[in-house]
């Protein structure tokens, strides 16, 4: 299925930067924002289709100009980023639950973590298509045999969350059970697409750009 980027969730980590993140945030038919993240889009020329949060973070500016799209939701169990995607489900009803979620990275740490988790989460319980978009790549999260498009020399980073069985064609070291998160990372594709055999969940990263090769010795 080819992905549309039709609808954006932006979060309140750090701002894109990367041609495809910035790409894919400008393009967008839709984009909700987590509320801490609206004067940087306001900021960039962009008006979002909404601002959902617990209203901590938007400065009375914003309160006062655009009233009309904020949507203030009190509750303190999920976060602005789940709350964003709760409001999408509801009100934008994307194709196939595709969403792109973009400045979920940076800033605080735990954060980062937090946000890269709940990819997992959207998708197991949710039934979305979730894809996190940074600087760097992309977090795609996974259930059973799934195949990615690639390209030769792409960084690939697998990181194993449930099941037994974990297996792969198309990468340069064959995937297998990982007992830690650490031990799947810093593989690479050889070619357009590999494809990944589980019984369980994981989220893959890939990079934008291939592996440079080092300077050869003269």
């Amino acid at each position: 299925m080819e992905r549309t980027h039709d609808t954006v969730i932006l979060a309140a980590g750090d701002y894109p930067t990367h041609t495809i993140a910035c790409q894919i945030l400008t393009q967008a038919s839709h984009i909700v924002c987590c509320d801490g993240a609206a004067q940087s889009l306001l900021s960039h020329g962009i008006t979002p289709h909404a601002i959902v949060g617990d209203g901590d973070s938007l400065p009375p500016a914003i309160r006062k100009q655009y009233p009309h799209l904020i949507h203030t939701v009190s509750e303190q169990e999920d976060n602005d980023l789940t709350k964003a995607t709760r409001f999408v489900m509801e009100n934008i009803r994307p194709a196939h639950g595709l969403i792109d979620y973009l400045g979920c990275t940076g800033c605080r740490e735990d954060h980062t973590l937090g946000n890269i988790a709940l990819m997992a989460r959207y998708h197991r319980d949710f039934h979305l298509q979730p894809t996190m978009y940074t600087d760097h790549g992309l977090f795609t999260p996974a259930i059973g045999t799934h195949t990615f498009t690639s390209f030769p020399g792409q960084q690939v980073s697998i990181f194993r969350l449930s099941g037994t069985h974990l297996s792969s064609t198309g990468l340069k070291w064959n995937a297998y059970p990982y007992a830690e998160l650490w031990q799947g990372t810093l593989n690479e594709a050889l070619a357009h697409t590999f494809t990944l055999h589980s019984d369980g969940q994981y989220i893959v990263f890939q990079t934008y750009e291939a592996k440079t090769p080092p300077p050869s010795e003269e």
